[in-house]
């Protein structure tokens, strides 16, 4: 069974793609940026965006029934890798051991600094 979630909280999609996809105890995350639920670009500061980011993932998460904290691997697009250390600060507050396997490259990214996929363990609903 393959289900979708789209919590409100989150910029609608670009184009036909869901926020996140959940098939089997695997919830699949879309590129996620520093967007607010009406498709604003929100964050000062390159760290501002990375919570921004991170925080939408969460949202889709939460609506899943898990969290980024169940993260099995990570896609980190940044404008530049002069972000890398300070990403890397950011995304520890996110994350917990074992970490997930991660991927940053640096892209061509027009009008913010970083977007984010993921794919997340959904454990057992308690």
């Amino acid at each position: 069974m393959i289900e979708k979630f789209h919590p409100a909280s989150v910029p609608p999609p670009a184009g036909p793609y869901s926020p996140g996809i959940k098939v089997g105890d695997l919830l699949f995350l879309a590129g996620q940026a520093p967007f607010d639920s009406d498709g604003n670009r929100v964050g000062d500061t390159f760290a501002d965006q990375v919570r921004a980011t991170l925080d939408n993932l969460e949202a889709v998460c939460n609506e899943a029934g898990t969290s980024l904290k169940n993260a099995v691997r990570i896609g980190a697009y940044l404008s530049t890798l002069n972000y890398f250390q300070e990403f890397n600060a950011i995304i520890a507050e996110y994350v917990s051991e074992p970490y997930p396997a991660r991927t940053t490259v640096p892209v061509d990214l027009r009008g913010f600094d970083v977007e984010i996929d993921a794919v997340v363990y959904v454990p057992p609903a308690a």
